[in-house]
Parts: structure tokens; C-alpha cells; sequence
């Protein structure tokens, strides 16, 4: 059994690792990165362990993804990038505690509401779970990441992401709020788009590892 679910893990690293680098590209003016696009597949691979498996094995998968994401942090923060005349790192002290907590709160949960609405139709359990689980990512890694509000950090770790608190248009174009809100809310726009489209790939995977032999 525990070979069965070692390449959930394989996939959940290489999701963390893979959203880990193309979260440093940015795309539409700014409003996302093409890490945005890849680590929605997390819950993916999470809902079908839990399925396929159990919810041991989608939290061992789960663990996995949150020792990877730290290492990926660990490095990011030495890789020290140029800047106007400054130099900062790649990954700054917010980022990547916020990373941290949110990866690993946000996936438990969805462990655990799988678990609980695992019954009934296929859809609803996976769906479920990715949508609690994703908006609870979202809320707490760009609160801890970029809310002024969070201040224990220190002076200088809010100064590496103070571009955040900058007034701009909601959305682009709506009312004044700080940039930190416009980049959350888009980034749970492609969660949940992805939320829906990865049912199909869920129900085609589980499908292929529950069948038996006639």
C-alpha cells in the first residue's frame, strides 16, 4: 500500500517545487504568476490519495508537499535577486512563512471535508473539499504574506512587501484598495476555475485506479 501512494507524493513535489519557480513570472500586468496555474493541482492529487487510499495516506502526501515547499522557501530566501540599485530576496521572510502555513492548514482541510462528504455523488467530495480548501489558502497566505495589519514580523520584513499595501483599482477597475486584495481575489478566480476543471481529470485517475479485472 505504501508504494501505491508514493507517486502522489512524486506529483505533490513536483507540483510545490514547479508553482515554487513560476510563481516569478508574472502575467497580466501583474495580476497573477503562471504559479497560479500549477498549484491548484495540489488538491488534485490530494482528493485522489484520499480517495484512492484513504486519508492516511492524503495526509503523508500532504506532508511531503509542506517539507518540499519549506526547502523551496529555505532556498529562495538565499537567492538574493538586483533590484533598482537594492538588492532582495527571491523569496522574502513573509512569503515564505505565509507559504508554509497556508499550504499546510489549507490541505488538511481538505483532507478532512473529503473525508466527511465522501459519500454521495463523485464530485461532491473533491469539489467540496478544493473549494474550502483553496479559499482558506487564499485568505491566509495573502493576509500573513501582505495585510498591514500583520505587523510581529519586524520592520524590515514588512518593508520587502510593502509594494503590497499600494492603492490601486479593485480588479484593475474598480474601487481604491491595496494591490495585496486585487492579487488575492484573482488568485482565487483561478482556483476555483481550476477547482472545476480538474474534476475531470480526478474522476478519469480514480476511475483508472479503482478498476478491477472482470
Amino acid at each position: 500500500m505504501q508504494r501505491s501512494y508514493i507517486p502522489g507524493i512524486i506529483a505533490m513535489a513536483t507540483i510545490v517545487v514547479a508553482s515554487n519557480i513560476l510563481v516569478q513570472f508574472l502575467i497580466l500586468d501583474g495580476l497573477l504568476t503562471w504559479g497560479a496555474f500549477t498549484y491548484p493541482f495540489a488538491y488534485l492529487v490530494t482528493d485522489i490519495t484520499n480517495r484512492v487510499y484513504g486519508m492516511g495516506p492524503a495526509r503523508k502526501v500532504v506532508f511531503a508537499g509542506f517539507v518540499v515547499g519549506v526547502i523551496c522557501s529555505l532556498i529562495g530566501s538565499q537567492i538574493m535577486l538586483q533590484g533598482d540599485g537594492f538588492t532582495y530576496a527571491a523569496v522574502p521572510l513573509r512569503v515564505a512563512v505565509a507559504s508554509g502555513i497556508a499550504f499546510l492548514v489549507a490541505q488538511l482541510s481538505d483532507v478532512t471535508v473529503f473525508n466527511a462528504v465522501r459519500g454521495g455523488r463523485w464530485w461532491r467530495a473533491p469539489l467540496a473539499s478544493t473549494l474550502v480548501g483553496s479559499a482558506l489558502d487564499t485568505v491566509i497566505f495573502f493576509t500573513i504574506a501582505f495585510s498591514a495589519s500583520v505587523t510581529f514580523f519586524g520592520a524590515n520584513a514588512d518593508a520587502a512587501i510593502s509594494w503590497a499595501w499600494e492603492p490601486v483599482p479593485f480588479m484593475l477597475s474598480g474601487p481604491m484598495a491595496p494591490l495585496w486584495v486585487t492579487l488575492a481575489f484573482a488568485d482565487w478566480l483561478v482556483k476555483l476555475s481550476l477547482a472545476l476543471i480538474a474534476l475531470i481529470p480526478f474522476k478519469m485517475i480514480v476511475g483508472r485506479l479503482t478498476a478491477r479485472p472482470a
